[in-house]
């Protein structure tokens, strides 16, 4: 707040009093009353949750992804660095994944079961990588890849 004295071109400027902090153990206005009470038990809730899940993904880590990841603050918060770091490599998979589909070729040296099974598990791959297929497109894909006569 301003206030302005005699002289119209000088102002003075009262000082900001802050307004004092709860000690450890005092409670704070914020949630002081009974029907706060269910604020409080959800908060406490909420931050045991984020504890546990910060700690189970950090457990999980090798140890030298731990050293890098345990200053993340929340669990969202790690997550969402672990996401973006690796889910990356998500798509490296699937065009690894998909040039096995487009390179394979089969042959008369090995048997056509044999070759039909290591297709199959490729199509499988492709399926579990979200990639889906029609079964008319397999077929054909299945007999492009037939050697020639």
């Amino acid at each position: 707040m301003a206030t302005e004295s005699a002289n119209p071109v000088t102002k003075i400027v009262q000082p900001h009093v802050a307004q004092p902090i709860a000690a450890q153990g005092e409670r704070s206005e914020k949630f002081s009353g009974k029907a706060d009470a269910q604020k409080r038990a959800a908060m406490h809730a909420w931050v045991h949750g984020d504890f546990l899940c910060r700690n189970y993904i950090l457990n999980s880590l090798s140890n030298t992804l731990y050293n890098m990841y345990c200053s993340a603050k929340t669990a969202r918060a790690l997550w969402e660095s672990l996401e973006k770091k690796y889910k990356i490599e998500d798509a490296g998979l699937k065009k690894f994944i998909v040039g096995k589909f487009l390179e394979s070729k089969m042959v008369d040296s090995k048997s056509v079961m044999n070759q039909v099974q290591e297709f199959q598990m490729i199509l499988y791959d492709l399926h579990a990588e979200g990639m889906k297929l029609s079964e008319s497109f397999q077929v054909a894909a299945m007999i492009e890849k037939l050697p020639p006569l």
